[in-house]
């Protein structure tokens, strides 16, 4: 059986005392085995990044974009190879692996601005014969720890930025699903970067807490659960590293009496299901204004889930596949069986969906449950699966507050013909992320993306025009050059 190993200083290490086993989600099954890396590994990985930053920090901006083209290139190239790789150890959908991709390179699209994005400002005559001017230098070995819901595009969130900055990267990805994130890296490398700029190790919580205390790290990107997310920020913080910890989320969309029923039905099945909901923006809980909505919705939504196909991801025709583990798969159940219990509807039931072929599977299929509370544990936690929860409330204001009072505050959604409305919900929501008739908000790559409340820590977001900000420190520079032969006074007083 392959065994999956780190990437150090531009060479594969298979070496581990500990080992885990990598499974299909689709099948049930063992497909390789993982080496776990020790203190040691990612001290080495530290060191190479290390070592690989003096000459890399000092290679011009365009020699470093250019690599990103190449980067770029090859990622379009091999796009069949790296959905194949998430598909088989995520259970996405090919379609769904395509798009995350996409998203993903997009993000290198914007790294290959690095010239512009990180030109400096001048000032001439700032006083008498005086320059000043700022300039955005590279922090140093900077890290990042990725999730495993998209093992593609986090980690491109993450180290092609950093790196046309000037930075070296240590990558710790999820160890559910480690081989395209190794595949892509080696891509990377393929295209020109140095030895040792990138690193790959992949590990548990042994390899991050190394990554959190090692002084020579100096920044900390994370995306994950809030739990995590909060212990990843402290922890940092305290070892005086610069961290952005991006947590999770409880998305509503409230549907107004006015909404374009059918079309927020395709869009809410779409968002709740896609994935198997395993996204940090996919929408949990429909917030339907006046009974007449929510009754609507109701019909409208178990009509269209009659149609919903759950299945392996080779099968390009499943809507969604598995989730990440047997697990999480209990969970998920656990979380629909609390709410049954609590006195909420299920009106669609997802629990014992019918796989032909392969019923050793992690499947759950979709599930939409009606007259859910706010008191209700499937409400107050993160399910992450394919289960949407509606709500019933009597007016906006009503529906704004409950999302408000949530301890997320990461994506939200408005499906309304009022722009009076949509405008009021934008301005005055405690979400990081809204939407107007648009059902997942994912910023685009040269926008930035990060949540409010407990789905964020840090001040910066992630990628786009934080990302430049995050991975650098500014630096002013004042000159001034004293006539030849003038000789000037001490000045005391604060020079202005």
């Amino acid at each position: 059986m392959k065994t999956i190993g780190h990437l150090i200083n531009g060479t594969i290490d298979t070496q581990a005392s500990r080992t885990q086993d990598v499974f299909n989600p689709s099948t049930g099954e063992v497909s390789k085995q993982l080496a776990l890396a020790s203190k040691t590994t990612v001290e080495a990985a530290i060191a190479a990044a290390q070592a690989a930053y003096p000459a890399w920090r000092n290679t011009p901006p365009l020699k470093r974009a250019k690599i990103m083209f190449r980067f770029k290139e090859l990622l379009e190239r091999n796009a069949d190879e790296i959905c194949r790789l998430i598909g088989e150890e995520h259970g996405k959908i090919a379609h769904d692996a395509m798009g995350e991709l996409q998203r993903g390179i997009e993000n290198v699209e914007y790294a290959c601005g690095a010239p512009e994005l990180l030109k400096g400002e001048y000032s001439k005559n700032a006083g008498p014969a005086i320059d000043s001017w700022s300039e955005f230098q590279p922090l140093g070995v900077v890290a990042g720890i990725t999730p495993f819901n998209f093992p593609a595009m986090v980690p491109l969130w993450m180290y092609p930025m950093a790196i046309v900055c000037g930075n070296t990267f240590v990558l710790k990805p999820s160890e559910r699903n480690p081989s395209s994130v190794l595949f892509i890296a080696e891509l990377l490398h393929e295209a020109g970067l140095p030895p040792g700029v990138l690193n790959v190790v992949n590990g548990d919580k042994e390899a991050v807490d190394v990554l959190l205390s090692d002084a020579r790290i100096q920044a900390v990107s994370f995306v994950g659960s809030t739990p995590i997310a909060e212990y990843i920020y402290t922890t940092a913080s305290a070892n005086g590293k610069r961290c952005q910890a991006l947590g999770g989320a409880k998305n509503h969309a409230i549907i107004m009496p006015d909404a374009d029923m059918d079309n927020a039905v395709s869009a809410l099945v779409g968002a709740a299901f896609g994935s198997s909901g395993e996204r940090c923006m996919a929408l949990s809980v429909a917030v339907a204004v006046g009974d007449e909505a929510a009754d609507a919705l109701i019909s409208k939504m178990t009509e269209q889930m009659k149609n919903l196909k759950v299945g392996a991801f080779s099968d390009k025709s499943n809507d969604f596949g598995p989730v990440i583990t047997r697990a999480h798969q209990e969970k998920v159940i656990g979380y629909i069986n609390s709410a049954e219990q609590q006195g909420a509807t299920i009106v669609v039931d997802g629990r014992e969906p019918t796989v032909a072929g392969y019923d050793k599977g992690f499947y759950v299929g979709g599930t939409l449950i009606d007259n859910v509370t706010a008191e209700m544990t499937c409400y107050k936690e993160e399910i992450f699966g394919p289960v949407l929860l509606v709500m019933r409330v009597n007016s906006m204001q009503e529906a704004m507050q409950l999302i408000d009072d949530h301890e997320y505050g990461n994506g939200t959604c408005i499906f309304t013909r009022d722009g009076e409305a949509a405008r009021y919900f934008s301005d005055n929501i405690l979400v990081g992320m809204v939407g107007i008739n648009v059902p997942l908000p994912v910023p685009v790559a040269y926008h930035s993306f990060g949540g409010w409340k407990r789905s964020l820590f840090g001040d910066l977001h992630a990628y786009g025009p934080d990302a430049v900000r995050f991975y650098t420190k500014r630096k002013t520079v004042t000159q001034r050059w004293p006539s030849a032969g003038v000789r000037e006074g001490a000045q005391f007083s604060f020079p202005s």
